[in-house]
């Protein structure tokens, strides 16, 4: 980054500073990844200095012929990847992908029924804050109070009632498989569309260790970084006779024209994905969460739904004597990173909830594996034990920091000066 540094050292140094914050930290954030060098490569690449309003074969501008190559190729290989008969890969990030759905196929005031944001769901799947709860009408299933999962049976008779115009499956805090084959039977039952969200499980459907949606659902939307490990951006997939009322919402529906170096990046993952090496990758997402899971039960923390089906944990520290907020901050502290997070039932605010939420998708990037969940679940219990002990989270964070050098973060290289 020597241009960088000459025209400005501020910005320079604080990606510096960033980068190698990346590399001494124990990224624990389940929507958090590191994608690789030629991802960034190409997300950093001239392709960002093009327009290119429309879509391959039909653009406003001229001088796309190298563009629609890219677009054509990376919807190509999504549609090859996940067994897709359509997919759109223009949108900005998974919050207008979702939103586009619900343009393309629904009028404002019908119903969309998804996992209410306290049990795990998103934002946009009609919750009050969002646009998606303000334009429709939200219908929302919880999970079971005890068991932490989704009852189908409760969600087939608010479906009935209800008469949702589309179901959502997705999550961002659910540690369980979702039967995706459940959702379209239901969604069949009451005459709605089903959409299946998958941003932050799309890498291990492809990796074989999770579920596909896709032969089941009208739609799918996913972001492109998280498990699937590339740049921050989404696609929309779906079946062909809803290709054209997608693309339309999509563009000239809710955006101009699309991130061309997104693309190319998005292309660059898709390929990497599509690798024997990927599949290895996402096995082990699964198994270092269910060791980390594994870990903290045996210290006697609670999690909800008993632990993990997939790359994430949420914990309940109720019994803890510490709140969610309280403990992600000591840990941060500690050179471990999460975030905290509402869990079913809580009876604590949003801002200073009960839980943590914790995945293993990045540290499995860097080549951890069981061994490092258990050390990293011991250091958790330590400073989650001493929250407010400075001199114990700083000698945790400087064992965080030389171990963590042990393990290459994928696309970094922090140079001398940064230190």
């Amino acid at each position: 980054m020597n241009e960088l540094k000459r025209t400005d050292p501020e910005i320079y140094r604080l990606i510096l500073d960033e980068s190698r914050y990346q590399l001494e930290s124990v990224r624990l954030i389940p929507s958090e990844n590191y994608c690789s060098k030629a991802v960034l490569e190409a997300n950093g690449s001239v392709l960002t200095n093009k327009y290119s309003e429309g879509y391959p074969g039909r653009r406003y501008y001229e001088g796309q012929r190298y563009i629609d190559q890219i677009e054509a190729l990376t919807a190509q290989r999504a549609c090859a990847l996940f067994g897709a008969e359509h997919a759109n890969v223009q949108p900005y990030s998974g919050s207008p992908a979702n939103l586009a759905v619900y343009v393309a196929l629904l009028k404002p005031g019908d119903a969309i029924m998804g996992l209410a944001l306290p049990h795990g769901g998103h934002l946009t799947h009609g919750w009050d804050v969002s646009i998606t709860g303000m334009l429709y009408r939200p219908v929302r299933y919880t999970v079971d109070r005890e068991s932490g999962r989704i009852d189908y049976n409760l969600v087939r008779e608010l479906a009935k009632r209800e008469k949702p115009r589309i179901i959502v499956a997705g999550a961002t805090a659910y540690p369980r498989e979702l039967d995706f084959k459940a959702f379209g039977e239901i969604a069949k039952e009451v005459d709605a569309y089903f959409l299946a969200d998958i941003a932050h499980i799309a890498g291990l459907i492809v990796g074989g260790v999770h579920p596909s949606p896709l032969p089941f659902a009208d739609v799918v939307t996913t972001t492109t970084h998280k498990t699937l490990r590339g740049p921050r951006g989404a696609m929309v997939m779906c079946r062909k006779a809803l290709a054209d009322q997608v693309d339309r919402a999509v563009f000239p529906g809710l955006q101009g024209g699309p991130h061309n170096h997104t693309t190319a990046a998005i292309g660059v993952a898709l390929k990497e994905a599509g690798t024997p090496a990927f599949k290895d990758y996402a096995r082990q997402v699964v198994v270092n969460a269910k060791a980390l899971a594994d870990k903290l039960l045996e210290r006697g923390y609670t999690l909800v739904s008993g632990g993990t089906d997939n790359h994430l944990v949420l914990v309940d520290l109720t019994h803890k004597k510490v709140t969610g907020k309280q403990a992600a901050k000591a840990l941060d502290r500690a050179g471990i990173v999460c975030n905290y997070n509402t869990i079913p039932y809580d009876p604590r605010k949003p801002f200073n909830p009960s839980g943590i939420r914790l995945g293993s998708p990045a540290v499995t990037s860097r080549g951890m594996g069981v061994a490092e969940m258990g050390r990293i679940g011991a250091w958790m219990d330590e400073v989650i034990t001493h929250p407010d002990d400075e001199a114990r989270l700083a000698k945790v964070a400087a064992e965080v920091r030389e171990w963590c050098h042990g393990f290459p973060a994928p696309g970094i290289l922090v140079e001398d000066e940064a230190s």
